[in-house]
């Protein structure tokens, strides 16, 4: 029995020195589609040694850009990675025989682990989480609020072994740069979607996310690193809040 093709599938801007190794942890697959928005980096020269498929696509959005990738893989089952995510062999091994068993699912779960600050964070806001990146596409697609973008699939859904590694910043000034800019698009689409700004969110959640973190899910047990991961998400979430408020004040005049 001939094993169903596979196309790996990463979208990128500027991703030179993450986007080698994302695409070298896709070489099992059939096919590789990337959709770069325009880098002015090396991203696209690197990528053009792995890739298949390489489209030039200005940025629509994470939910749109993922699902106009997926729309120009060839083959049905799809493995979705961001540029700064790589699979270890394991969990590649396990992609292949999954897909090839002829199972039940539509889709596989992996599980995702963040490098940040020197340390494995195998526990605290980061951890666990999973992810659904492995699916049919007639099964499939990407929804969610930008930036946080997330698979719908119809069917049953499976886990597998190994692991997704995660290495999403490269120090502090990334992270909050990365906060800063994300808190402004997660904004802009509550806002558009109806979401009003509360006071009460913005005083209990950041505090929440914190507690949630730190304590409930034990990011204390990875030292600073998990203090300062725990601290970095509760920023983040208060500022979306008052990043809404802002819009809302703005809207008023």
């Amino acid at each position: 029995m001939n094993e169903p093709p596979i196309s790996g599938v990463v979208i990128c801007f500027n991703e030179e020195a993450r986007i080698d190794q994302c695409l070298e942890s896709l070489s099992f697959c059939d096919e590789i589609v990337v959709v770069d928005s325009n880098s002015t980096d090396a991203t696209r020269e690197i990528a053009a040694r792995h890739a298949d498929v390489l489209i030039d696509q200005e940025f629509l959005g994470y939910v749109k850009q993922k699902n106009f990738a997926i729309d120009r893989a060839s083959h049905e089952w799809v493995v979705c990675l961001d540029a700064d995510e790589v699979l270890d062999g394991e969990c590649a091994r396990a992609i292949r025989a999954a897909v090839s068993s002829g199972g039940e699912a539509n889709g596989y779960v992996l599980d995702r682990m963040t490098y940040f600050l020197g340390v494995w964070h195998d526990r605290g806001e980061w951890y666990p989480d999973r992810q659904l990146r492995v699916f049919r596409r007639s099964c499939g697609h990407w929804t969610g609020m930008d930036p946080h973008d997330r698979v719908e699939l119809t069917g049953p859904v499976a886990d597998l072994p190994g692991r997704l590694m995660h290495f999403n910043y490269s120090d502090l000034a990334d992270h909050i740069q990365t906060i800063d800019r994300f808190s402004a698009t997660l904004a802009q689409a509550m806002f558009e979607a109806g979401v009003r700004f509360r006071v009460v969110d913005l005083l209990a959640r950041p505090l929440f996310r914190f507690v949630k973190g730190y304590l409930l899910r034990q990011g204390f047990r990875k030292g600073l690193p998990g203090f300062l991961v725990s601290v970095s998400t509760s920023y983040y979430v208060f500022m979306k809040y008052a990043k809404l408020w802002e819009l809302e004040r703005a809207k008023r005049g």
